[in-house]
């Protein structure tokens, strides 16, 4: 674990906010069929049967998929994704993909009410974790003395699937606004995954759960990170050739909020990657981050 009491505590920029989320799947073919036909992603470009770019709105790249050699399945109990967040701009956007979820028979892995946003759980064919989930407004999250308070609690699907069959219009893929929201981690050691991620990159910590879990974010967020140790305390990261997590982009407004940032891992001892507009590092879990001017 790296000493971080010398670090000058800092707060990120709040425009932070989270970029592309990069997966390694064992079938591009069957990914990319179910990434778009099922969840309603495009292509926005592809390299064979290797890898590809999926897209909203055709023009921001927020899914890259590709296929390592010797691809095999994540093992139990290692670091690595717990979920990728895909946010929707509106409750309509998510009953719609709650209905196409209904045509497909594709099986959901949980539904949730917290208080901050409704939330649909689910997984790819490689068993990677995927939420789809909309915000309520922020005039409307729930605190309690002072504090964001997220709940866990039953979500009302059936209403949400009635609003999405009663919207008239066809099925024509995710609304051009979705984005990813926020990304959930598997990590070994909470306190060492927390303090490099509020200590040192300047993430605010929003909501802690004893030695368990941990939600961080910049600008106020609720999360744009989630953190938790449900399996995995003091496990090992995944190997290379594992599907999972390649890495995720965590994008910044410009070059001097990423020359902060490099500074703080600089004065960490943290070993890092930098080029003129991005830097890639390993949290002390494994899990690999790009920090990138938007």
């Amino acid at each position: 674990m790296t000493d971080t009491t010398s670090i000058t505590a800092a707060t990120i920029a709040p425009e932070t906010h989270m970029g592309t989320a990069h997966l390694k799947v064992a079938d591009l073919e069957r990914s990319v069929r179910f990434y778009t036909d099922v969840l309603g992603f495009r292509v926005l470009d592809s390299q064979g049967t290797d890898s590809a770019i999926l897209t909203a709105d055709g023009a921001t790249p927020l899914l890259a998929l590709s296929v390592p050699p010797d691809a095999q399945p994540k093992p139990p109990r290692t670091t690595g994704l717990y979920h990728i967040a895909i946010l929707t701009p509106s409750r309509a956007a998510l009953a719609r993909t709650v209905r196409r979820l209904a045509e497909t028979r594709y099986p959901l892995g949980g539904v949730a009410d917290h208080g901050v946003s409704e939330a649909l759980y689910l997984s790819d064919p490689d068993d990677n974790g995927l939420e789809i989930y909309r915000d309520r407004p922020r005039a409307e999250w729930p605190y309690a003395n002072g504090a964001l308070t997220m709940t866990t609690d039953p979500l009302d699907v059936e209403a949400l699937l009635a609003e999405g069959l009663a919207d008239p219009r066809p099925w024509d893929g995710l609304e051009p606004e979705t984005r990813v929201g926020h990304m959930h981690l598997q990590v070994s050691n909470l306190d060492a995954a927390v303090a490099f991620y509020h200590d040192v990159l300047g993430f605010d910590l929003m909501a802690r759960y004893g030695p368990s879990a941990a939600f961080l974010s910049a600008g106020g967020y609720h999360h744009h990170l989630g953190l938790n140790t449900w399996g995995t305390r003091n496990a090992p990261s995944a190997p290379a050739n594992a599907v999972g997590l390649r890495q995720f982009d965590i994008l910044v407004p410009d070059a001097a909020e990423l020359a902060r940032i490099a500074d703080r891992l600089r004065d960490a001892g943290i070993t890092f990657e930098q080029s003129a507009d991005a830097l890639t590092v390993h949290d002390p879990s494994g899990n690999l981050a790009r920090v990138i001017v938007a």
